[in-house]
């Protein structure tokens, strides 16, 4: 016995009921209201960050102004006691210049004496 084939009925869609649709609505606004809090709370997050990354970076400008002016500041002081120490040590050759000059004229005098004395003794040898 062949069996006939019939066509099977298609059901109707079932339409949602109305206490689910509340459900979803209700959660895609909690979902909505959570995402806008967690956004402006980034935001102000950010805000925060920038601000405190402004103040940093003013900070670390001022203080690097303040070492270049100090060390500004240590050179002019160091050029000031180079050049004190140098003019002490052209004083110090001065002296040590004329005290050789003194040592030589003194030299030459003690030299000039001795030789002259020699001569007077040499001049007495002969006249006797």
């Amino acid at each position: 016995m062949a069996r006939a084939k019939t066509a099977s009925k298609k059901k109707p869609a079932r339409k949602k009921s109305a206490a689910k649709k509340k459900a979803t609505s209700a959660n895609r606004k909690a979902a909505s209201k959570k995402t806008k809090a967690l956004t402006n709370k980034l935001k102000q997050d950010l805000k925060l960050t920038k601000d405190a990354m402004k103040a940093a970076k003013a900070a670390a400008k001022e203080e690097l102004r303040l070492a270049k002016d100090a060390a500004k500041a240590e050179i002019a002081v160091l050029k000031d006691d180079l050049n004190a120490a140098l003019k002490r040590e052209r004083e110090l050759v001065k002296i040590s210049e004329n005290k050789i000059k003194a040592m030589v004229s003194a030299g030459e005098k003690w030299e000039r004496q001795q030789m002259n004395k020699l001569k007077k003794m040499m001049t007495r040898k002969k006249t006797r």
